[in-house]
């Protein structure tokens, strides 16, 4: 009997550490866990629905107020983080298969002052810019807007910006480091104040979306000499199209700002690479260059109320050539083929003259810049 219950005691010493030691794996896993969000969350960036953003505008300078029915001229261009043509990065192909993954220090820097080029030689009165790269890995952690600004600071004593993509790592093997994206608006006019409106966002599960870019709207807003303003709308929508209905619902975001805008009788434009086709483009393009794109674009909800250029016609017409804006990282692509990058504008400014700037800058990025000429309303 001594020999059966000592036994027993036996087995149950012998069995007894394995529920603790379960419990113990069990703790061990919820404090990685624990350790692994708490790293996320300090490495990623949650911006709020709507930001409050400073003007930052030269002291030593007096950037003059815009008047009522004076002529604007306005240029809105993908920089690409002055990556310049030379190559195929790995996310220009659907399947992530490009050979590429940063360009050269030499390219950015030539890039740079190319960019520079065409804004000091056109002259716009406000410049529009998207991908344009600061703290990122894979372009020399450098705030490109900084050194844009250097080369340009006696045209545009005023200047707004905000991040659209932004991390301290991602831990994506070709970037395996910190991103940093911004929207960036210069102006020779004065800015009073901008704001960071939140888009939609492509759905994902709670760690990825985390490192995912988050794309906005900057809004500028610059004073008019009769007490009124005008909003300038810079912005760059989602290039993952071909994931669920976001393109839809930012342009439908997009819309929305734009009518209470236009609804409170200020005056407004946007532009930007809205990623998105015009009218006939779809069906000119190979199949296999379709993929992300919408037969009826999602644009449509725009055009349909505000104009635009390049407008339908243009884009899609006799001339088309003239208004392609984007020029593919793809081998099998030798020259710009499509139409994504627009100004937008309320009817109550007046177009005088548009165009899309082609011959010198075809290798500086992989979109042309778009520039409009306008007449701002004159109050009764």
């Amino acid at each position: 009997m001594l020999n059966t219950e000592s036994l027993t005691e036996r087995q149950a010493l012998q069995v007894e550490p394995m529920p603790r030691l379960l419990l113990r794996l069990t703790l061990y896993s919820l404090l990685l866990v624990a350790v692994l969000l708490v790293m996320v969350y300090q490495l990623t960036w949650r911006p709020p629905a709507r930001e409050l953003l400073p003007a930052s505008c030269n002291p030593a300078v007096q950037a003059p107020k815009l008047v009522p029915g004076q002529a604007l001229k306005v240029m809105t261009w993908n920089i690409q983080y002055l990556a310049g043509k030379r190559y195929v990065f790995w996310y220009d192909m659907a399947d992530g298969s490009g050979p590429d993954e940063r360009p050269t220090h030499e390219d950015l820097a030539y890039n740079l002052d190319e960019v520079a080029r065409v804004i000091r030689d056109e002259q716009p009165d406000i410049v529009l810019l998207q991908g344009v790269d600061d703290g990122a890995k894979n372009s020399d952690y450098e705030d490109q807007l900084a050194l844009i600004k250097e080369r340009v600071a006696d045209l545009y004593p005023c200047s707004t910006q905000a991040f659209y993509w932004k991390s301290e790592f991602v831990p994506n093997p070709h970037i395996w480091g910190s991103v940093g994206r911004k929207l960036a608006t210069l102006s020779r006019f004065h800015i009073d104040s901008a704001e960071r409106v939140q888009l939609p966002v492509p759905d994902a599960n709670i760690i990825s979306l985390q490192f995912q870019p988050k794309d906005a709207l900057l809004i500028s807003y610059l004073p008019l000499r009769d007490g009124g303003k005008l909003a300038v709308i810079n912005t760059s929508l989602t290039t993952a199209r071909h994931i669920g209905d976001t393109a839809q619902k930012q342009i439908v975001a997009t819309e929305k700002q734009l009518d209470k805008l236009e609804s409170g009788g200020t005056p407004w434009l946007i532009g930007g690479d809205f990623n998105l086709l015009p009218l006939g483009q779809y069906q000119r393009l190979p199949e296999e260059q379709r993929l992300g794109y919408a037969s009826d674009s999602e644009l449509h909800e725009l055009w349909e109320k505000y104009p635009m250029i390049p407008d339908n016609a243009e884009s899609s017409g006799i001339d088309r050539s003239k208004w392609l804006t984007h020029f593919p990282n793809d081998s099998r692509i030798n020259g710009p083929d499509r139409t994504v990058d627009y100004l937008f504008y309320s009817p109550s400014l007046k177009r005088v003259s548009a165009r899309v700037r082609r011959d010198d800058t075809l290798l500086i990025s992989d979109h042309l810049p778009v520039i409009g000429r306008f007449l701002l309303p004159v109050l009764p």
